[in-house]
């Protein structure tokens, strides 16, 4: 891979001159000269200093796009090239699909004793962020990304329901969003897809999270289950996280509750959709 692209996506990941000296084993001059080399051949700024703090212009914001799937290809290119057959898969879900859609796609994987694999459960921004570090093959996400940035296909779609305690008189109802807003709200952590969801609907309704009555920060979801089947509060979230679980009762509220698509998410222009591809299809 270039030496120049490389310096650039190494002073994208740490938008500091000196850290990214630091870490090439460079000096500052030197990498101040790449990226000027870089600005000179596409004829345009690639970074700009709002204050003291450095960050990407439009044009910097494209060719980091191009330059993270060309880094993946050429790593790629070095494994095909030493003839190494590739059985080392590295993949990142959000938590509902990581620990509730996952798993038996993961089993049918790892049944071929040639198969190695990396499953990483984490919410969906730190997922992208290793995503674009090169770190991961691709994502299974529930929440919402940049789909001009990204290459993506649909998974499945998958309900996105109100839950409460059985005893609670949402069980079963269509509930007005003004009685809903009037409960205690147990919700993921910020950046997890499920809450991404959520916000942008109440968003869509003038509303925050703050509208309601009070408001829960757990990211755990064995607890958050547990905070509801005692009547702690309510929650919203994929139906895969309790299917058909009795301790649990359902209810809609429009319009934060309906169906969404789950992705398929990678770098564009790679052979990472195929890799997915396979995963999926494997007997």
């Amino acid at each position: 891979m270039d030496t120049k692209l490389q310096t650039f996506l190494t002073l994208c990941d740490t938008m500091n001159y000196h850290a990214a000296a630091d870490l090439l084993h460079l000096t500052q001059p030197a990498v101040t000269r790449q990226i000027q080399a870089l600005e000179a051949e596409y004829r345009t700024h690639l970074f700009r200093y709002c204050g003291r703090q450095l960050s990407l212009t439009e044009a910097g914001c494209t060719l980091e796009q191009y330059a993270r799937s060309i880094q993946y290809n050429y790593e790629t290119l070095r494994q095909a090239m030493s003839h190494a057959k590739r059985h080392h898969l590295r993949i990142g879900a959000t938590k509902t699909i990581g620990e509730y859609v996952l798993p038996d796609a993961v089993l049918r994987f790892a049944a071929n004793p040639q198969h190695e694999m990396t499953l990483i459960v984490d919410n969906t921004a730190h997922l992208l962020h290793l995503l674009d570090r090169n770190e991961l093959d691709f994502l299974v996400l529930e929440g919402v990304f940049d789909k001009q940035r990204y290459g993506w296909m649909p998974f499945r779609s998958e309900p996105f329901i109100g839950i409460c305690a059985p005893e609670h008189p949402f069980a079963g109802q269509e509930v007005p969003l003004q009685e809903v807003l009037q409960e205690s709200l147990i919700v993921r952590e910020p950046g997890s897809g499920t809450r991404d969801i959520l916000e942008r609907q109440l968003h869509l309704c003038g509303y925050q999270t703050t509208a309601f009555r009070r408001v829960l920060t757990i990211s755990s979801f064995p607890l958050i289950r547990r905070l509801i089947a005692a009547q702690h509060g309510i929650s919203f979230l994929y139906q895969a996280v309790v299917d058909a679980d009795p301790t649990f009762a359902h209810f809609t509220a429009s319009p934060l509750t309906g169906t969404h698509e789950f992705h398929i998410v990678y770098l564009p222009q790679t052979k990472a959709s195929q890799y997915a591809e396979e995963f999926f299809s494997y007997p």
